[in-house]
């Protein structure tokens, strides 16, 4: 199976050169060229789209430190309920295996002279935040702090990294055992505004507890990055059709296909990068219909008139979009 958003002049066929249990359910995959020599820079925050053995496609931020030019470290959690893509990934690729892989894009890196940086990761969300902290050093662009959150102490990918002595002074690290009662309050952490910015990653539960409660800060130091592609399939979710008032086409969106997925497979060109409804580059115009908004960058304002089609869909029969 290929995917149609990939571009397969560019297409990579990497070597796993090894494979570790990272935590209960996840496991890391060391990618790299059978010559051993350099792979495409990347920036700190990045992914990659790799072809799973099941033949699905899926993105996975890379963990490692952008340095490192010999090799792609990828962290994945078996999401048992999930797409399949992640169980064929950690039951099925075995080291020595080939696989495709599209080159690195980042729909999430770190701003220039951020002032300060406060990450907040939720499980495996730490993948894109930890490259960031690796790609340091000795010398951080600014003060740091990290609170990564998670069920258990078991299920925590790089407990014993963050936890060791380089680190610990910078990092909070919480398990809620599967209480919610038990949640760490991020309010103290978010309530006064700064100058600095802050990144967060995880469960998009999470990521809108934050995006609440920091909406008295300047949208532009809030960043968010999702590891679940197309918004998550729900369901409540119904076909619907999609008019493009400039083609005058008119095609449908079934349940489990994004409007964006939809759109490509009919040669309709739409920018995109995150797929996750978090980095705000596939927003399009919206001239009629109602959306079920998903994604975490459009303002209350904005959301009777664009939508962004890798995540949300309609919750009338059409959308007209000005394409």
């Amino acid at each position: 199976m290929t995917d149609p958003t990939t571009d397969n002049a560019a297409l990579m066929s990497l070597k796993i050169l090894a494979t570790h249990q990272a935590a209960q359910g996840i496991r890391s995959f060391e990618l790299g060229r059978e010559d051993g020599t350099d792979l495409p820079e990347f920036s700190a925050g990045s992914h990659i789209k790799i072809q799973v053995p099941n033949g699905e496609w899926r993105k996975y931020s890379l963990c490692n430190d952008p340095s490192e030019r010999q090799r792609y470290v990828i962290t994945v959690k078996r999401e048992a309920q999930g797409r399949g893509g992640s169980v064929s990934m950690v039951d099925e690729a075995k080291e020595g295996d080939t696989v495709l892989v599209a080159p690195p894009d980042n729909a999430f890196p770190l701003v220039d002279n951020p002032g300060s940086l406060t990450f907040i990761a939720g499980g495996i969300g730490i993948t894109p935040i930890l490259s960031m902290i690796r790609s340091f050093g000795e010398l951080p662009p600014a003060p740091w702090k990290l609170y990564y959150l998670s069920q258990a102490a078991e299920t925590t990918a790089f407990l014993e990294e963050l936890g060791s002595d380089l680190y610990r002074s910078n990092v909070k690290i919480h398990h809620d055992l599967g209480n919610p009662d038990a949640c760490f309050d991020l309010w103290p952490i978010l309530e006064k505004p700064n100058r600095g910015h802050v990144y967060c990653c995880g469960p998009r539960g999470l990521m809108e507890a934050v995006r609440d409660m920091s909406g008295h800060w300047s949208p532009k130091r809030i960043h968010f990055e999702s590891f679940l592609e197309g918004g998550g399939k729900r369901p409540e979710d119904k076909p619907f059709l999609v008019e493009l008032a400039k083609s005058n086409q008119t095609l449908e969106v079934p349940v489990g296909k994004s409007i964006l997925s939809v759109l490509q497979a009919a040669d309709v060109r739409v920018g995109y990068s995150c797929e996750s409804g978090t980095c705000g580059s596939c927003r399009t115009r919206m001239l009629e219909g109602t959306a079920d908004h998903r994604d975490m960058v459009l303002l209350p304002e904005e959301q009777a008139s664009q939508i962004m089609v890798c995540v949300s869909r309609a919750t009338c029969e059409k959308l007209v979009l000005d394409l």
